[in-house]
């Protein structure tokens, strides 16, 4: 057999045995002298294989169910020999799609195991931690195998019964409550820098301005200094110059100044002109019309003073009138019935007797009238009769008789009058007398008892 030169790239591991190989060459990009039938040969790749791990329905350590999708970077390890050999042993002669559904599975394991110890925040919120627990443990088991985990981070991580989207909400409104207060907190930092820049800005200015002020009050003090020197000798050279210049000088000021009192003069005549035109455009305006108004108003209040007197008057003649109007009728009244109570008096005594007895004898029914009223006005009577009293109608009668009787005793207790007494009895002869019967008759009947 001739002997053949087999090379390999830097991807992948070159590995013969046979006769002059023991234990088994494993080269990475080079060549190996190799002779068919004495020597076997097989290559191993290097490549990296990226590795997705799906974890659905994982229960963490709280009871929420997670899934979690991780992507890890994976390749055979070329570290150190007594593991390259491992790698050979284990995987050579595997198609890729075998290495890769073997480390798949062993990344799920190890992940669904360091999810069941962690809570959600703690992967949600820190998956660095996660993603190191993770590499650290299935670093160490895939290295025994020969394979070298490059890297290993999560995916996804999301959950069907909304917990981490109730995280999301919370986190989300302290982030923008964190946000407001540093947005409030970076303009009061600015007002404030700004107010700072502001300050030290005047203050930059203030000194600038100072030291302006300063150069200039001494450039202006050496250069009056300056100034005073070359007049000195100027005035010592051209004294005769200077008194010509002055009196010249003096000679305008004092034109200038007769100009200026003239211009005043005729400054003050001018405004003396207006001040009498505006008087006399007041007095037109405003004074005329004002006075005009003061003799109108002033008649109307004559007018309405006058007239107020004369009604005033007028309501006092009438009161006046009526007060002498009544005053005469009550006078009169009171003539009428002084000539009336004369009159009854007269009556009184010339016909005394007759009169008294004659009003007594009209009085005595009318006072028979209001005994037997209030006695009819009685529902019932009840009589007790003694002896030969009298009984029934006859009775109430003389009941009636005797109250009758009883009131010349009244009128004599009350008035100190005895109607009984002999002088009351009227003669016969006056009353038989026509004429004086009808004159006292009717005398009595006028006066008003």
């Amino acid at each position: 057999m001739i002997p053949i030169f087999i090379t390999c790239g830097p991807s992948e591991v070159l590995v013969v045995s046979g006769v002059g190989y023991s234990p088994p060459a494993m080269i990475t990009g080079g060549r190996l002298l190799v002779v068919p039938c004495f020597n076997h040969w097989d290559r191993l790749s290097l490549k990296v294989m990226t590795i997705s791990i799906d974890s659905p329905g994982v229960y963490t350590i709280q009871g929420v169910a997670l899934k979690v999708t991780g992507v890890a970077q994976v390749k055979i390890s070329t570290q150190h020999p007594d593991v390259l050999a491992a790698a050979c042993e284990n995987f050579l002669g595997k198609k890729e799609r075998q290495i890769e559904a073997l480390v798949t599975d062993t990344l799920e394991g190890h992940q669904r195991g360091i999810m069941g110890t962690m809570t959600v925040e703690d992967i949600y919120r820190n998956r660095k931690l996660f993603n190191e627990r993770v590499f650290e443990v299935a670093s160490k088991d895939l290295y025994r195998m020969g394979l070298h985990v490059i890297s290993y981070t999560i995916r996804d991580l999301n959950d069907s019964m909304g917990y981490l989207e109730a995280l999301g909400k919370k986190r989300t409104a302290e982030i923008k409550r964190d946000a407001v207060i540093g947005e409030a907190e970076a303009k009061k930092d600015a007002v404030i820098e700004k107010c700072i820049a502001s300050e030290e800005l005047l203050r930059a200015k203030f000194a600038n301005d100072t030291l302006v002020a300063k150069a200039s009050r001494d450039f202006q003090l050496k250069k009056a200094l300056y100034d005073q020197e070359v007049q000195a000798k100027q005035a010592e050279t051209d004294l005769a110059y200077e008194l010509q210049s002055a009196k010249t000088r003096q000679k305008i000021k004092e034109e200038a100044m007769e100009t200026e009192v003239v211009e005043r003069k005729a400054r003050i005549m001018v405004a003396e002109q207006e001040i009498q035109r505006a008087e006399k455009k007041l007095d037109s305006t405003i004074k005329q019309p004002a006075a005009a108004e003061k003799f109108r108003l002033e008649t109307l209040a004559g007018a309405r003073k006058q007239q107020l007197l004369l009604e005033a008057e007028a309501e006092a003649e009438s009161k006046r009138l009526k007060g002498e109007a009544e005053a005469l009728a009550i006078k009169a009244k009171a003539n009428a019935e002084a000539v009336k109570m004369h009159h009854k008096a007269e009556a009184w005594k010339e016909f005394e007797n007759a009169a008294i007895l004659s009003m007594y004898l009209e009085t005595l029914p009318k006072m028979v009238n209001r005994i037997s009223r209030s006695l009819c006005q009685a529902k019932s009577i009840k009589m007790v009769s003694s002896g030969d009293s009298g009984v029934g109608a006859h009775k109430l009668t003389q009941e009636v008789m005797d109250i009758s009787s009883s009131v010349p005793a009244m009128v004599k207790n009350m008035t100190g009058v005895d109607l009984m007494r002999p002088e009351y009895e009227v003669d016969e002869q006056v009353l038989a007398e026509p004429e004086v019967q009808q004159e006292d008759l009717a005398l009595l009947q006028n006066i008003d008892w």
